[in-house]
């Protein structure tokens, strides 16, 4: 540990992951990340308002914000600020923040850059494909488990069939409200030609106007061209709103699985309660006509030698009953009303 000026400078390795998480880690321009115990809103003199975008606790909407000395970058899980030397990241040790920050210090190496893009760029690029590459992989691991459920529920209807797909639906529209968050947040930006003018950190160093005159033209030393972020920022919102259609399309294909399925079962309920009607009502007529006939009614044939008429007087309403619903099935099959 070491003191420079009123920062306090913690190499990695010293800090528990306890104390990691509740402080910054500062990345610069080499890749090689430290953690800072310092006050980064009067040190980068960002105001209040736009730190609080930040604080988890607060619940703000995804937001990348362009100031004076800085980039702020809230999206998702991904949370940092983001200045012409330095990446600042909050929660460095989250599981989700881990690989970003190994990204970043692998990209971030003087002579792993492919390209001559300012340093604000290139960490800016990461986060996005970081966070992108997640939504992506989310919406992958949503679509392998949706197939297997819809075959599922498409074999045969239970509670269960049903809950699987109710909860995969509750995931999907999760899933799909953060992605359209990411989505607007790059389209405002594309909209916002001051915003992404206010960017372009590394011409306003010092040492931007010698670099300027001795190397040619600094990237964005004209104010009005923003061509490099603005190709940036469209290729990621491709991106996005690729992923945006995935899981559109998978949430329409498991709302009309599920509404054809229930749709045939409420079909299937609808014939059996029309059989059972069709049964109730033959059963009717034959209880009715062999009522007419009961033994307490005092017609002489009911008695000997007239037994045997009363027989036939209860098997011939049977078959004849038997018959009428035997048609009426048969009716119901040629029309289309059963299976």
């Amino acid at each position: 540990m070491r003191r420079e000026g009123n920062i306090v400078v913690v190499p990695m390795g010293v800090l528990t992951t306890a104390a990691a998480s509740k402080s910054w880690v500062s990345l610069d321009s080499t890749g090689k990340a430290t953690v800072l115990d310092v006050d980064i809103l009067h040190r980068l003199q960002i105001h209040a308002r736009d730190f609080r975008i930040l604080d988890p606790l607060l619940s703000y909407p995804c937001a990348i914000l362009g100031r004076e000395k800085a980039i702020l970058v809230n999206l998702e899980h991904f949370k940092a600020i983001i200045t012409a030397e330095e990446v600042l990241l909050r929660y460095p040790m989250d599981d989700n923040v881990i690989p970003i920050v190994e990204e970043l210090k692998t990209r971030l190496l003087p002579g792993d850059k492919e390209d001559e893009s300012p340093f604000e760029f290139l960490a800016l690029e990461v986060a996005l494909e970081a966070v992108c590459n997640f939504l992506d992989a989310r919406a992958t691991d949503l679509e392998a488990a949706s197939y297997p459920a819809l075959d599922e529920l498409t074999s045969k209807i239970s509670s269960r069939s049903l809950d699987g797909v109710c909860k995969l639906k509750i995931e999907i529209t999760r899933l799909a409200a953060c992605v359209q968050k990411v989505r607007d947040v790059l389209k405002q930006l594309l909209n916002d030609g001051d915003n992404m003018a206010e960017m372009y950190l590394s011409r306003k160093l010092p040492s931007s106007s010698s670099i300027s005159g001795s190397a040619g033209t600094f990237p964005g030393d004209n104010p009005n061209d923003v061509k490099e972020l603005k190709m940036l920022l469209e290729a990621y919102f491709v991106e996005a709103d690729r992923t945006l259609n995935r899981l559109t399309t998978l949430g329409k294909y498991i709302d009309v699985t599920e509404e054809y399925k229930l749709k045939n079962h409420r079909n299937q309920s609808s014939q059996l309660e029309h059989l059972l009607n069709s049964g109730t009502l033959c059963q009717s007529m034959y209880s009715a006509v062999v009522g007419i006939f009961d033994i307490n009614i005092p017609f002489t044939w009911n008695h000997a030698p007239y037994d045997f008429v009363f027989k036939w007087v209860v098997i011939v309403p049977g078959v004849v009953c038997a018959a009428v619903f035997g048609l009426i099935v048969e009716y119901a099959r040629r029309k289309g009303l059963v299976g």
